[in-house]
């Protein structure tokens, strides 16, 4: 009888010690499936009017600058009017006031937003500003 009260003492024993094992060794395992990761994107707006809009690339003509400003665009940038109904590309041309959202890719600007507003007369003129914004971006990935 005294050999299975020990057995019993020694096998409740280790499963503690296993339980206290797995326990602590589980924490840093579930910390690293789910890793989250931030990084920053610097959005900047320019408007102006369009003086050029080619198979890859819109030239927007600014008070602030004497030459076209040159940005280019993807398949996955959106063209909006001012109350963000989608506009056809169709009807983006010279002439049009726009606002460009763009992120810096190296040297180069891509276009992710394009703005057009309603064609202004020739007492009005369409207002020339570039405007920095800074937006964060978290993302969680689940390893």
């Amino acid at each position: 009888m005294k050999k299975l009260n020990d057995l019993n003492i020694r096998s409740a024993a280790l499963l503690g010690l296993m339980l206290i094992a797995t326990a602590t060794n589980t924490t840093p395992l579930l910390a690293q499936m789910s890793e989250e990761s931030s990084t920053s994107v610097q959005t900047t707006t320019s408007a102006g009017t369009i003086s050029e809009f080619g198979p890859k690339e819109i030239l927007i003509r600014t008070e602030a600058s004497p030459d076209p400003i040159r940005y280019s665009y993807t398949k996955t940038t959106t063209y909006v009017d001012e109350n963000g109904a989608p506009v056809s590309m169709a009807m983006v041309k010279s002439g049009l006031p726009v606002t460009v959202y763009y992120t810096k890719n190296g040297d180069q600007m891509v276009a992710t937003k394009v703005i057009v507003r309603k064609t202004t007369t020739s007492t009005e003129s369409a207002p020339s500003s570039v405007e920095e914004k800074k937006t964060t971006t978290t993302t969680t990935t689940d390893k």
